[in-house]
């Protein structure tokens, strides 16, 4: 029996990018930070620079900009139980955020709602929370954690469960399901690319197909770690 009520449980992913095409077209001042922080990512690389890893510059909030936010939410239960995705996405990362914002606030509105990502506590949930910040909004209730007791905050994170009070490791999604025996799709882009898809390529779409699947497979780990039966494929089911 689950110990959390799974139905009220928005599993959720973000997508992220460096604001810039390019380390060439940073604005001057935003250069000559971006290459301090880089300063530190490449300590005893020889054959790094500051313009050889711009690419990761995305996963710093304070250079990069989330362009998709992919949420899940499981509906009824047992093995017909089906789970329903919703993306916003767009170059305008406002809007994004916004819109975001607006379906988390009525989502959450009751109590007991709690959200999932894997390293979601380390990334998603304060990453979210930085970039409203820039963007002069406000930070929806359920992702404030100030003046909370750590009871208070309804934050899951598939990441932090697989760990069993194990501080050091680091376990990647995909390896997870895979160490789970769930299967995950073969046939897409990895964080990695991103970068390249969104700047060079422009396939918004792909970035949003492969974070919809990453939002599936980490509601079948939450699934698969609490001992309810898994999702079919059949069962995921994408609003536009």
């Amino acid at each position: 029996m689950s110990a959390y009520p799974f139905n009220n449980i928005l599993f959720l992913d973000i997508e992220t990018v460096p604001q810039h095409d390019g380390h060439e077209n940073m604005p001057q001042e935003w250069k000559t930070l971006w290459e301090l922080k880089a300063s530190y990512l490449i300590r005893n690389k020889e054959t790094e620079t500051a313009q050889t890893i711009y690419p990761r510059a995305g996963i710093y909030a304070e250079f990069g900009k989330i362009i998709c936010i992919s949420c899940g939410v499981i509906l009824g239960s047992g093995a017909d139980k089906k789970i329903v995705i919703k993306s916003f996405c767009g170059d305008d990362e406002k809007s994004v955020l916004q819109q975001f914002s607006e379906m988390l606030n009525k989502w959450s509105s009751d109590n007991n709602k709690f959200l999932c990502a894997h390293n979601g506590k380390e990334f998603d949930f304060p990453y979210l929370c930085r970039r409203m910040v820039v963007n002069h909004m406000a930070i929806p209730h359920a992702l404030q954690m100030a003046g909370k007791k750590p009871w208070e905050i309804p934050h899951l994170d598939t990441m932090e469960l697989w760990k069993f009070g194990d501080f050091k490791s680091y376990t990647s999604l995909n390896l997870l399901a895979h160490t789970l025996g769930i299967t995950t799709p073969k046939d897409d882009i990895d964080g990695s690319k991103v970068h390249e898809v969104y700047w060079k390529e422009k396939n918004m779409a792909r970035i949003v197909t492969y974070c919809q699947k990453d939002v599936v497979t980490v509601a079948q780990i939450f699934l698969r770690m609490q001992g309810e039966a898994l999702i079919k494929e059949e069962n995921v089911e994408i609003k536009n």
